[in-house]
């Protein structure tokens, strides 16, 4: 019997002074199995890092041609889509096909690096794509941070980030590897 999916709800509240984005997000996330408690937080993350009123969870690694995150235009446009891994160089290119902005939130420490040394040359071309990694310590202290009920603040300034669940607060750092042109 297949498992099910955990649902997670989340009251995301964002400060973002570098956006001057101040706004509460009440979330309903659902798990998948095989998703990590890490890949949950850094997806909440990222979800904070672009907070806009547009922007949308999808079915996310359940689904092949969706992203984890997407905001679209109200002509129904792809205006941002959110990745979060290390995706392959024909997802990385497909992705740039559909949507003006992609985002990549890569995580995993070393094995995110020898993805990036592979991958690197060949998304010069992509000029709407940004790819932004997450030191493995942070995230790990993140996953620690997941509960099936969280109240998560999560204050950005400067490019940092802090965020806190309840007396838990973690500090993340992310490095920018290649930004997108405007």
């Amino acid at each position: 019997m297949a498992q099910k999916s955990t649902i997670y709800k989340v009251e995301l509240s964002v400060s973002d002074m570098d956006r001057h984005y101040y706004e509460t997000h009440k979330l309903t996330v659902a798990k998948h199995p095989s998703e990590t408690d890490e890949r949950l937080m850094v997806r909440l993350l990222a979800f904070a890092l672009n907070a806009h009123e547009h922007l949308e969870m999808t079915k996310g690694i359940s689904t092949d041609d969706e992203p984890d995150i997407w905001q679209k235009s109200l002509g129904g446009e792809l205006e941002i889509w959110v990745a979060l891994g290390l995706p392959s160089e024909k997802i990385v290119r497909q992705s740039c096909a559909k949507s003006q902005k992609v985002i990549i939130y890569a995580y995993g420490g070393r094995t995110a690096e020898l993805w990036w040394d592979k991958i690197k040359n060949s998304t010069i071309r992509f000029h709407g794509l940004q790819v932004v990694n997450l030191g493995q310590e942070d995230t790990s202290t993140l996953a620690d941070m997941a509960s099936r009920a969280m109240k998560l603040q999560v204050n950005i300034q400067d490019g940092e980030v802090m965020v806190s669940v309840d007396d838990h607060i973690v500090y993340v750092t992310p490095i920018l590897w290649k930004e997108a042109a405007n």
